[in-house]
């Protein structure tokens, strides 16, 4: 064979490998949810928070009929019913062993304080951050952009000031708490708000009852914080296509627990991740369920700790 035919045949052949070998690598096209994509653009970062402005705030003013303040956070201390191994403690410096000697004529003695702790104990909000689908958090944000930098902290949630809403979920089902497996969806939703005469619009804060706090904290710590009668997935879609800024409830995940088979944390993925609404979890609903508060001038102004995805909270009802 000829050195012009063997060369030929070199090319054909390695035309052939190369062609052989793109066939088989693997699709290189970017994946893309059709949930990552923000109405407010692909920079959002607040989700309907954006919905808030200086005439819903007029308007939620005009709620205050009383002038009753209502403080809808509870305590988060050691003892505090925290979801799974969450831990809170904290330590006044100067230690027992510290020299107390008093300072100068005026005798002044002082401390300060250490915290280790989580912030998703005790009254909370979640952040966007901390919970996703696949590696993805809401507008499609990476968890490598959540794990390296302050994307989504609460500290950058300007202060909420809205329209509450509290529906009150044991008149519903016409008993003091709800039970575990109790899940409102749309249906008992739109049932109770029918019942009460509760509206919910945009820009909303939602608060359910469920007396589970009031019944089961304090008697059964673990069962508290481990499972829960909550709100289920398609209440969650229900609410969000509302409008709502963020949903709470009287438990530690707002959500019904255990999750149904195969969707563990729907509701916080639905909210969080898909939806642009942020969750308030172990919110103190139990004096407005008392008073029959329906609705009322929400407050929320976040502590602006840098870094954290979840922020320990005391929000306020004035009616």
């Amino acid at each position: 064979m000829s050195l012009l035919k063997r060369l030929l045949l070199a090319m054909a052949l390695s035309a052939c490998s190369e062609s052989a070998i793109a066939q088989e690598a693997p699709q290189t096209t970017e994946h893309k949810e059709p949930w990552w994509d923000s109405p407010w653009g692909e920079q959002d970062r607040l989700g309907n928070v954006n919905t808030l402005s200086a005439e819903g705030v007029k308007k939620a003013a005009g709620l205050i009929k009383t002038g009753k303040v209502y403080a809808l956070g509870i305590p988060t201390g050691p003892e505090s019913a925290a979801y799974g191994t969450r831990v809170y403690q904290v330590e006044r410096t100067p230690g027992p062993n510290a020299d107390f000697t008093s300072n100068g004529t005026q005798r002044v003695t002082s401390f300060d304080e250490r915290v280790i702790s989580s912030m998703g104990i005790g009254t909370q909000i979640d952040g966007f951050g901390h919970l996703g689908v696949d590696h993805h958090y809401y507008n499609g944000v990476t968890g490598k952009e959540v794990a390296t930098s302050r994307v989504f902290q609460p500290a950058d949630i300007p202060p909420i000031v809205t329209r509450g809403v509290l529906i009150d979920m044991t008149k519903h089902y016409g008993k003091p708490m709800l039970e575990v497996g109790d899940t409102y969806n749309r249906a008992e939703i739109e049932a109770a708000m029918k019942a009460q005469g509760v509206t919910i619009g945009r820009g909303d804060i939602v608060l359910f009852h469920t007396g589970w706090m009031a019944g089961m904290m304090m008697k059964d710590k673990d069962t508290y914080r481990s499972k829960e009668p909550g709100l289920g997935e398609d209440g969650a879609s229900f609410l969000a296509d509302l409008g709502v800024v963020a949903v709470g409830s009287d438990t530690v995940a707002l959500e019904a627990l255990p999750s149904p088979p195969g969707k563990t944390f729907i509701v916080h993925q639905t909210f969080l991740a898909k939806r642009g609404v942020h969750v308030l979890e172990t919110i103190d609903t139990n004096q407005l369920a008392a008073d029959g508060v329906k609705e009322f001038l929400f407050v929320l102004g976040i502590p602006r700790f840098v870094g954290t995805v979840q922020m320990v909270i005391n929000p306020v009802a004035i009616t």
